[in-house]
């Protein structure tokens, strides 16, 4: 269907095992398709492999032939992706392929994510297992489970499930970029009861929808000014507050606890002769509000619209101020940035989702920090916002270590050595905002020697996603060139 996008593109292998992972499902939490597709590419090249409990898989990759003593390498990516799409878009991650195109020299998706992250990374692993040109000493190609929603794959791992003592993780989104650090992370989520009312009036209601923001990955976005849906409704609800009486009916808002939200709606109840009123206020808003992110997030639209279905309930007046102050007060955002890394973010927290979930109204948020005091402080800041609220309860996940640069590593040496031959340039050495699995790995198996890179991904987390067909030819080219150095 889509597999003209495709056609005629270099490296062939990787763009071919690429396209065969964006037509099998695999959200987050339900990779049991991937996984079976991947346990066809292991039986069908005759290579060992080994799942454990939680659906991790390693595949056994012998030797280039003569280089059978050389040091095992880990290549490293994780199977899910993240599952977002325009609101207008028809697809059911569960069970429709991704349709691709390409579009000049990027490759794309009609109206979702791409899953190029970290699709593109098992691509090239699966790429340099059965590319007779590649040489290599032993390989595990460690393929895991629920990166995008938690990181429980990575972090069920058992000691002795991976033997190799040098991993390549192929998920970072940057060309020209070797990744030394990573900030860790975790979710603070506040619950709150829902007090609701019958609907006696005699109201007329209406659909409010904040949309067309960028959103994007909420720790590798974040520095990049964009606007946040949720935050923009509140802000909204607290101008027609001031100006008309209304009734609240239902909210809601973003998808995913590491996306920034680019969308959230509201049913509110208003007199039919307030509409003009409120129009002219969410005009305003927006005029507003473009102000601010005209130039970082200038696509704000605010959609009006008449909702002719019968609304029984609706929230108390006290739960809607209530929930207006909570979401006004709740922190979005960078905390601080690195002082040893300029333009580095070393701390921030995303106001992610908000939605009913189990007869409860749940404001879902995640923080980041390369430090584990700061991340708990900033996450300590959220839940006594929350408290205050009178949030019936607040739970905060245990979350995700970071992982500290080792800059005296020796893959680290080999692989900037390999960068400068291939491309006549220095390599950009950094850490990023953003939980990469080699933290909880190098938890696992302490002394593991570690470096990520990958091609040019953007707009990962929203369907924006794209990548860059060109970064994609250098980033293969460079992982074969590292395994040959380190092999020889």
């Amino acid at each position: 269907m889509s597999k003209t996008a495709i056609e005629g593109l270099e490296p062939k292998l990787v763009w071919e095992y690429f396209y065969g992972m964006t037509q099998v499902p695999r959200p987050s939490k339900k990779e049991e398709k991937i996984r079976a597709h991947v346990r066809e590419f292991a039986n069908k090249n005759n290579f060992e492999f080994v799942e454990d409990k939680v659906g991790n898989i390693v595949i056994k990759v012998p030797a280039t032939k003569g280089y059978e003593n050389a040091p095992t390498i880990v290549i490293q990516g994780h199977l899910d992706m993240v599952c977002e799409k325009n609101k207008a878009t028809n697809h059911d991650f569960d069970n429709d392929p991704l349709k691709i195109y390409r579009d000049g020299d990027w490759i794309t998706a009609e109206g979702t994510t791409l899953g190029a992250d970290n699709g593109i990374g098992v691509a090239a692993g699966m790429a340099v297992a059965t590319d007779p040109s590649v040489i290599h000493g032993p390989l595990e190609l460690l393929c895991t489970i629920d990166e995008e929603t938690g990181m429980t794959g990575v972090n069920a791992l058992q000691a002795g499930f991976i033997t190799g003592r040098t991993l390549l993780n192929l998920d970072s989104e940057e060309d020209g970029a070797f990744y030394v650090g990573c900030s860790g992370g975790q979710d603070t989520r506040g619950y709150f009861e829902l007090d609701y009312t019958d609907n006696n009036t005699k109201l007329s209601a209406f659909d409010i929808m904040v949309t067309g923001l960028k959103g994007g990955h909420s720790g590798l976005d974040v520095a990049n000014g964009r606007a946040n849906a949720i935050r923009l409704m509140a802000q909204l609800l607290n101008r027609i507050e001031s100006k008309v009486e209304f009734e609240l009916a239902s909210i809601s808002g973003g998808s995913l606890r590491n996306a920034i939200p680019r969308e959230a709606e509201v049913t509110i109840l208003i007199n039919p002769s307030d509409e003009a009123k409120v129009i002219a206020i969410c005009d305003k808003f927006v005029a507003d509000t473009l102000l601010e992110f005209n130039v970082n997030d200038p696509g704000l639209k605010v959609m009006f619209s008449k909702n002719d279905s019968k609304i029984e309930k609706i929230f108390t007046k006290e739960f809607t101020v209530n929930l207006i102050k909570v979401l006004l007060a709740t922190p979005h955002g960078i905390v601080a940035m690195s002082p040893d890394i300029p333009g580095l973010v070393e701390t921030s927290t995303n106001l992610a989702t908000l939605g009913i979930i189990d007869e409860m109204l749940v404001i879902g948020t995640s923080q980041r920090s390369a430090i584990d005091s700061a991340k708990w402080n900033i996450s300590n800041v959220v839940k006594s916002v929350f408290e205050l609220g009178n949030a019936a309860k607040v739970d905060t996940g245990d979350g995700y270590p970071g992982w500290q640069p080792n800059m005296d590593s020796q893959l680290l040496k080999i692989s900037k050595e390999v960068y400068g031959e291939l491309n006549n340039s220095e390599p950009k050495i950094k850490a990023i905002h953003a939980g990469l699995e080699t933290g909880l790995l190098g938890a696992k198996y302490p002394g593991i020697d570690m470096i990520s890179f990958g091609p040019t991904i953007e707009g990962a987390h929203s369907p924006d996603e794209r990548l860059n067909i060109p970064a994609t030819v250098k980033f293969y080219n460079l992982v074969k060139a590292i395994l040959l150095r380190y092999t020889k």
